[in-house]
């Protein structure tokens, strides 16, 4: 509690720290207008002091945007992250610091990455299966890159939960790689309400390497799931329907099992 309440200071002396700085910028290149020639640097100072006081005032709702052609992305999460460890180390406890600035790295150095790349590739490429296949590429690259970082669950059931569909992709790729981020309940709801085909059937390859974790009713639950989804959202001989044939066998047998060791305990 203390160390997120810490993270909420940081943030908002961050913002405030920005805009002053944003209008500061502003004001002196508006002034300067009517006091120099120099036109080139005159407007550095107004582009730069309106950049900055977007950044303060729409934060929380902005995710990129484009500034003298180049992207600027905006690491808030990260950021506080660090400053959780920062906190945590005048603490004196030194291994959270450490765990909170590798997570922050992965946010930074595998997460944010994956997701710009891959909003980058739908954007850019026709659908088809070409564009399938990159971007397979990108998510088996991004698995790969994830076994071998640290990530705050939390942030990454955010992503998924409440992120676009590049977040949500990116976050179900992070929970394949590192079973501790899973969460059965947000899950399911992405196959049942995925942003996109590509999504569900990511989201449909978790749950079947999920299932000898669930319990009867979360079996009971995938299946029905599952279930409502064929004929639906796909139909025969697509990808998604051999995958749901796949995940409602192993549910059935993994059901059986369980259904066998209690009867045997009794």
């Amino acid at each position: 509690m203390v160390l997120r309440s810490t993270a909420t200071r940081f943030a908002r002396l961050r913002r405030v720290l920005v805009g002053l700085l944003g209008a500061g910028s502003l004001g002196t290149g508006v002034c300067a207008v009517f006091v120099t020639g120099n036109g080139t640097g005159t407007g550095a100072l107004v582009g730069l002091g309106g950049v900055l006081l977007v950044l303060a005032l729409f934060e929380d709702r902005l995710e990129s945007f484009e500034f003298g052609g180049a992207k600027l992305r905006l690491r808030a999460a990260a950021a506080d992250t660090y400053a959780l460890a920062e906190e945590a180390e005048r603490r004196g406890d030194s291994a959270t610091a450490r765990r909170l600035r590798e997570q922050a790295r992965a946010l930074l150095g595998v997460a944010e990455p994956a997701a710009a790349e891959y909003r980058r590739l739908r954007d850019s490429m026709a659908p088809g299966p070409e564009r399938t296949r990159v971007l397979e590429e990108l998510v088996a690259r991004t698995r790969r890159q994830a076994e071998r970082e640290s990530f705050e669950p939390a942030e990454v059931l955010r992503w998924l939960r409440e992120g676009n569909e590049e977040k949500r992709i990116t976050a179900l790729v992070l929970m394949r790689a590192k079973r501790e981020l899973r969460d059965f309940e947000t899950v399911l709801d992405a196959i049942g309400h995925s942003h996109s085909a590509f999504e569900q059937y990511h989201a449909m390859l978790l749950a079947a390497e999920m299932i000898d974790d669930l319990d009867p009713r979360q079996l009971r639950r995938l299946a029905e799931t599952v279930t409502s989804q064929r004929g639906h959202r796909f139909d025969p001989g697509a990808d998604r329907w051999a995958l749901s044939e796949e995940i409602l066998r192993k549910a059935t047998a993994r059901s059986s099992d369980a259904e066998a060791r209690d009867d045997s305990a009794r």
